[in-house]
């Protein structure tokens, strides 16, 4: 009976405490205070997106658009952002909404659909709604591009870790935790810290290549930037949507002729090697894949930025 009450007791403290535990967003360090600032933002109904674009070579005509996972940002592509604008004469990487810089409105149905609006929308306001460009994308940012590759089917595309068969993806214990617990999904939003944080980001990097404190920080504050952990539970929706709206992505993959490509890092727990790869293999017949060092695994581009660029290079040189 005792023990019965004070589980009644912490079951009721859980929301109380949440509904007051408002802890100030972190700093941004200096990287990401000149990553904001060398940015720009357009509207998009009503809301603010926040997106990165340098120019390279004159000599290039070429386009490359960054599209990135969760829970993170743009802020991924840093470590390959120089050698991109060697390549590209426009690199170009939005926040999509709900992450990083980019407005984060609550409550809010987010859709992978949206995004993809998001992206059409960014491309139309930089001139480039009608030039044929190259995607190259991260974790949510693969279903964001398959959703553009249905729409228009004109695109080089370049998938990173890519989890959208449902059936081989492995989402976090979090994850799992936050898009399914309805109404308490709000409250948990708020008792998530970095320590938490940090600890689950870890897990998805390989052993020998995790992130430093600095680097979990970083990607802590983009996360925390306008509130962006009370919006965790309402963006997590997209692994239903990948279950639902399956047939209608996973076609676009197997059935386009466009050029595809797929880096891979072996490790990856998200989407085990031995499941995924083969589901891969046996419906994407047309694209042609790069597996990393053993070592590597869901974050490719930060955990071997060079491996990654080789990767990429080839296969956009190779058309």
């Amino acid at each position: 009976m005792t023990r019965e009450w004070w589980l009644h007791v912490a079951l009721l403290c859980v929301p109380l405490v949440a509904v007051y535990l408002h802890v100030p967003q972190p700093q941004l360090s200096r990287a990401l205070h000149t990553w904001r600032a060398t940015g720009r933002s357009f509207s998009f109904r009503g809301n603010s997106i926040f997106y990165k674009e340098a120019v390279g070579p004159v000599g290039s005509s070429d386009t490359v658009v960054l599209l990135h996972g969760f829970p993170t940002s743009s802020y991924d592509w840093h470590k390959i952002w120089e050698p991109l604008k060697q390549r590209f004469h426009r690199v170009i990487a939005p926040d999509f909404l709900g992450f990083g810089f980019s407005d984060k409105p609550r409550p809010h149905a987010y859709s992978i659909f949206e995004q993809a609006s998001i992206v059409e929308a960014l491309l139309s306001h930089l001139d480039l709604a009608e030039q044929k460009v190259n995607l190259l994308s991260h974790d949510y940012g693969d279903t964001v591009a398959l959703e553009l590759l249905y729409r228009h089917g004109q695109i080089n595309l370049c998938l990173n870790y890519c989890g959208i068969f449902p059936e081989t993806h492995y989402p976090r214990f979090l994850q799992k935790l936050l898009k399914d617990c309805g109404f308490i999904s709000p409250l948990l939003t708020r008792l998530i810290n970095f320590h938490l944080f940090s600890r689950g980001i870890g897990e998805v990097f390989g052993p020998y290549t995790q992130p430093t404190e600095a680097e979990h920080w970083d990607m802590w504050t983009s996360v925390r930037f306008n509130d962006g952990n009370l919006v965790l539970d309402s963006v997590l929706q997209y692994i239903n949507q990948r279950l639902t709206h399956r047939d209608r992505w996973v076609g676009a993959l197997t059935s386009t002729l466009t050029p595809l490509h797929l880096i891979y890092g072996p490790l990856d727990p998200v989407n085990p090697s031995n499941q995924f790869l083969h589901r891969y293999q046996t419906l994407v017949h047309r694209s042609t894949i790069s597996i990393l060092d053993e070592h590597i695994s869901h974050y490719p581009q930060l955990e071997d930025p060079t491996g990654f660029m080789n990767a990429y290079l080839s296969f956009i040189n190779s058309f």
